[in-house]
């Protein structure tokens, strides 16, 4: 069998800029432009018999890439005898809902710009052919610092192409929960109406700071997302918002997916739709500033939810050790820093790269995964683009 031909890396390595599940990002600089990227390095130990999963990212990012201005691009794929390397645009204007802390006032106006922006986005995602599933204010980056900077879709992990004329629908429990439609708990099947109620929910917490269905344990949060059980209370958080944006998360939150509106339903509703803003008055008539309690929510919220998302974590693996199912995920866990650590600690310009793509390569990438795709999940994976 012929060996790989390997080739010296175009990019060296920056510092970490985060860690996910099975992924950390660092910042790559290509060594002949100087041009900074972010990098999402995978060890490929973590990978094994789920190969899968990164050629499906690279689908639907071959789909999406360069068509948006509010979507991530896919600049370049390429791996080294240790990790998977995929190259992305470097958002460094922070997360969403940081940027929206930092603040000196945010109004309803503000919120409704940034869902309508985003939305569109979805709407582009969608026609597509794409479900994103993982629309969270984590996955909303900010391309620069600058005031007017682009709010981007990113992580496109758990990402799926769908052929709407298969109606082929996903069964997988996937997500994050407090953002997950009720037919993923259901296993109903599921499609592009998940992403417009993610939205509901982050529309939701753009306004108060929190989600609606925040619970005391995972259980319950499950129950109230599949019974549609929210309120917009307090009172104190909601009566400084509009019924039209009120309106607008209801009709997101709708919990049969075939009423729920499309990407471009939402977008014609009046919350986003209208040239004159929607917004509650304060008692000089102008509108009322949110920045105050979405603040005292989300400072609070952060505080125990890292501790309450590790606890979620432990107790997942605990429940899945104990119904005895596949006891090499708990071998994974405990093998996962670990090998994070380790992709983290390798310097890429001292490596040779075994397999490098430009783009054309990860189209060609991309419709390879096509088969193996549709073998592996219920849905049909295609890249005719």
């Amino acid at each position: 069998m012929p060996q790989p031909v390997t080739v010296p890396c175009q990019y060296r390595t920056g510092r970490t800029l985060g860690s996910g599940t099975y992924a950390i990002v660092k910042e790559a600089i290509h060594i002949h432009t100087n041009k900074y990227y972010a990098c999402k390095v995978i060890n490929k130990k973590l990978m094994e018999g789920r190969e899968h999963m990164v050629r499906n990212e690279i689908a639907v990012l071959k789909r999406v890439s360069s068509g948006h201005p509010n979507i991530v691009t896919l600049h370049d794929y390429f791996e080294t005898t240790h990790n998977l390397y995929l190259v992305f645009d470097l958002c460094t204007g922070g997360e969403l809902f940081d940027r929206i802390c930092a603040k000196g006032n945010y109004y309803e106006k503000d919120a409704a710009d940034l869902v309508r922006t985003i939305m569109k986005a979805v709407k582009y995602i969608h026609e597509c052919g794409i479900v994103h599933r993982d629309l969270k204010p984590e996955n909303l980056l900010f391309r620069t610092q600058a005031e007017d900077a682009d709010i981007m879709i990113a992580d496109f992990g758990l990402s799926r192409v769908m052929e709407e004329e298969k109606l082929s629908m996903l069964t997988e429990i996937c997500g994050t929960p407090g953002y997950m439609a009720p037919e993923i708990f259901k296993k109903s099947g599921h499609s592009k109406p998940v992403d417009i109620w993610a939205m509901g929910v982050v529309t939701y917490f753009l306004l108060a700071g929190y989600t609606p269905f925040d619970r005391d344990s995972q259980q319950a949060e499950m129950e109230a997302i599949i019974a549609g059980d929210y309120k917009f209370e307090p009172v104190e958080y909601w009566e400084n918002v509009s019924d039209t944006a009120k309106d607008f998360v209801k009709e997101c939150l709708t919990v049969n997916p075939a009423k729920r509106p499309t990407a471009a339903q939402v977008l014609k509703h009046k919350w986003l739709a209208d040239e004159k803003p929607h917004f509650v008055a304060d008692s000089q008539g102008a509108p009322t500033d949110l920045l105050p309690h979405v603040k005292k929510a989300f400072n609070a919220k952060k505080l125990w939810k890292k501790a309450g998302n590790s606890i979620k974590a432990m107790n997942r693996m605990a429940a899945l050790a104990n119904s005895g199912q596949v006891p090499e995920i708990v071998q994974l866990r405990e093998n996962v820093n670990q090998y994070k650590l380790e992709s983290e600690r390798e310097i890429i310009e001292n490596v040779s790269v075994t397999h490098h793509h430009n783009m054309q390569d990860v189209k060609d990438e991309a419709v390879d995964t096509d088969d193996s795709n549709r073998a592996m999940h219920k849905a049909t994976i295609s890249s005719k683009k």
